[in-house]
């Protein structure tokens, strides 16, 4: 069952938008929806997509006569690429794993894409469902608190012999994106600086890059970053002394709040609930 005016009235009950990703409860609006669909196709960004600061194009584009609008479900499904392209197909609320499996399996036939994945929003966890992401609202108020005296600053000032290892700490984390961290870096594509932690004269930690966007409404919003510790020097309180440095940079930047996921259970997660931060929802994502 299609809605027909799912294409320009939809309101997120979990406040992430197809092809924007994580949005404040207060910015998910008719009009947001009716902007990202407006938006779809062109290959521009929108002012407010945090993807924009990586430049390129916009190669997501909802599938709007696919879109389901009902009562008891409301399913966005999305197209990434050109060619080998990505399916995504966004559900919210109640979920009959094995028939959405085959609707999304049938959308990518029908749209030549190589991959499709579903998207799972929901108020509450479902880690058995496949690998589940906490979507988290840091809030600055007043001061930030100070990150427990450790060594941690923007790595473009370190001395010479600190930035030299920073090749190293990329190639242990590529996975943690900061193998195009460093592309990014030797391309001179970075928005911000990048805030390392080091010890015993090498790097250890890092976060960034930092950087801040106005978000649909208005309020500045801090954008994610890359977040890493290397193994052997995890529980040691680099995490928490990079993080707390991040909000400081953060608050001094004007930043009214930041959105970010985190692995359900992992070391950021578990970080970051302990700082505080507000729980808006799940993101579950099962393979096709």
């Amino acid at each position: 069952m299609r809605d027909d005016s799912a294409s320009t009235g939809l309101v997120f009950p979990v406040p992430y938008v197809p092809t924007l990703g994580p949005v404040h409860p207060d910015a998910v609006t008719p009009g947001l929806w009716g902007e990202v669909v407006g938006n779809s196709g062109t290959g521009r960004f929108l002012t407010h997509d945090p993807a924009a600061r990586w430049r390129g194009a916009k190669d997501e584009q909802v599938l709007v006569k696919t879109v389901v609008a009902a009562p008891e479900r409301m399913m966005v499904p999305t197209l990434l690429g050109r060619g080998n392209s990505l399916l995504t197909v966004h559900h919210y609320g109640l979920l009959d794993t094995g028939r959405a499996r085959e609707e999304a399996g049938k959308l990518a036939a029908d749209h030549g894409a190589g991959d499709a994945r579903i998207l799972w929003l929901t108020q509450e966890p479902h880690p058995d469902a496949g690998r589940c992401r906490r979507i988290q609202l840091k809030t600055f108020r007043g001061i930030e608190p100070p990150p427990d005296g450790d060594q941690v600053g923007p790595l473009h000032a370190q001395p010479a012999d600190i930035r030299a290892t920073w090749p190293a700490f990329t190639q242990v984390l590529g996975h943690e994106g900061f193998s195009a961290l460093d592309d990014r870096m030797r391309t001179g594509t970075l928005n911000g600086p990048v805030l390392i932690a080091a010890t015993g004269g090498r790097i250890v930690g890092a976060i960034g890059p930092m950087a801040t966007l106005p978000d649909p409404i208005g309020r500045v919003r801090l954008l994610p970053q890359y977040f890493g510790v290397l193994p052997e020097h995890r529980n040691a309180g680099h995490g928490r002394a990079l993080w707390r440095s991040a909000m400081r940079w953060g608050r001094r930047a004007g930043a009214d709040y930041q959105l970010l996921q985190t692995e359900l259970g992992g070391a950021s997660d578990r970080l970051c609930q302990a700082e505080g931060l507000t729980t808006l929802g799940f993101v579950t994502t099962i393979t096709v």
